[in-house]
């Protein structure tokens, strides 16, 4: 445990002596302070706040994940090409503490920066405000409703050929990521209804519906109808394909949320995506902790990579094999997404499509690992999602990149 703390130490002063913990201080805050002066918004406080958190705290994060990932590969590549990480271990100092000292320092260095960036963000946007949770509709899993379908094109007798001689298992993988874009409709003068998982507790808090409907043809028409969820209603007059949110008034709720079309056209919407309950919930400051909780969890994941990648391979390919991992983690979604289909994909394809596939779901994009998005919609960053980051990403990855690193200085110092 000392040696861990003496590697800690070392690493985050030689940051400091570097004046790389300064440059980047001051290289966060700065943007964070242009920032409003740069932005033209649309005029609305929702506007501004979005912009802001979107390219301020978007920026810094982006900043801080390059720099400490640089910073993590080079780490121990650098003091084994200057053959000065063999003179560490062979004093009583392992090469874990080494691994999990320096991921440590680094993690604590950007969680610093991060502090600032933070406190920067609640005094520019007012965050006396409240975050909302965010409640989907209760339905059936995916996989359900795939099994559901799939029984349906067996039945009917109008299904291509093709498509019964298909592997099961490859059209209910189609099925399943297309049940989030099924829709359901709304004809004129009906009412559709959702149940949503809300507590008693919600009937003292503001409560608002989030929606976006379509149109067949995706036409611009009215929206005309109105919300109900127990004792609180509202009614809606909107254009569709725009999402909109419309607070609910009156007194207790219920877990039914219902819809009355009043309009001349039937309407569409996903319900998976399209509608949601916006139920008030702490403190913006609250949330901004626990969005700070997750940031740094993700930034040592990062730094974790690149030290394990910095013990097995020199600086520079070190730092190449990070970089291209991480693009290949943003562009991974978009693969599955445009080519979901298997059935008609070819020999080279599939392969691709695999790859893409299993980096889609070992390594996740950076983006969805940071809170960005929740912050930029007020919606609150949930403790269990919190408590997940910071097992998986503070806790276990450190300690696993670590070990793994211990076995390759091991063998490099053996070999």
């Amino acid at each position: 445990m000392i040696s861990f703390w003496r590697i800690f130490w070392l690493e985050f002063t030689s940051l400091a002596r570097s004046r790389a913990l300064a440059i980047l201080t001051a290289a966060s805050v700065g943007w964070m302070l242009v920032m409003p002066f740069i932005i033209r918004t649309d005029g609305t406080a929702e506007g501004a706040r979005e912009l802001y958190v979107r390219y301020a705290l978007g920026g810094v994060l982006l900043l801080l994940t390059v720099a400490l990932v640089s910073s993590a590969t080079a780490s121990i590549a650098r003091e084994r090409a200057e053959k000065r990480l063999q003179l560490t271990l062979v004093r009583p100092v392992s090469g874990f503490s080494v691994a999990l000292g320096k991921i440590s320092a680094l993690t604590a260095a950007g969680g610093a920066v991060l502090a600032l960036s933070m406190m920067i963000l609640g005094i520019e946007t007012d965050a006396s405000g409240r975050c909302s949770h965010v409640l989907s509709p209760i339905l059936v899993s995916p996989r359900v409703e795939a099994e559901a379908e799939y029984r349906r094109f067996m039945e009917d007798p109008e299904t291509p050929d093709a498509l019964r001689k298909a592997k099961k298992s490859a059209v209910m993988q189609i099925l399943e990521q297309r049940a989030a874009d099924r829709y359901e409709s709304v004809a004129t003068n009906s009412v559709a209804s959702w149940r949503f998982p809300v507590a008693d507790a919600a009937s003292s808090c503001d409560v608002a519906v989030r929606m976006r409907f379509t149109a067949a043809y995706d036409r611009r028409l009215d929206v005309s109808g109105m919300f109900r969820l127990g004792e609180r209603s509202a009614p809606v007059s909107d254009i569709t394909r725009s999402v909109a949110v419309v607070p609910l008034k009156g007194g207790a709720v219920s877990d039914v949320l219902e819809f009355r079309n009043n309009g001349t056209a039937s309407l569409l919407l996903r319900p998976r995506q399209d509608i949601k309950l916006l139920v008030a919930a702490d403190e913006m400051w609250w949330n901004l902790l626990r969005a700070w909780l997750v940031a740094v969890s993700a930034l040592a994941l990062f730094v974790s990579i690149g030290v394990l990648l910095g013990s097995a391979l020199g600086r520079p390919v070190a730092l190449f094999v990070a970089v291209v991992a991480l693009i290949v983690g943003e562009m991974s979604p978009a693969v599955v997404e445009r080519y979901p289909d298997p059935l008609g994909a070819g020999g080279l394809d599939r392969i691709g499509l695999v790859i893409a596939e299993l980096v889609n779901v070992t390594v996740r994009p950076a983006s969805s690992l940071m809170p960005v998005e929740a912050l930029v919609h007020a919606e609150c960053i949930e403790w269990r999602d919190v408590a997940r980051s910071v097992l998986m990403n503070l806790a276990v990855a450190p300690v696993a990149a670590s070990l793994i690193a211990l076995f390759v200085l091991s063998r490099k110092k053996n070999d």
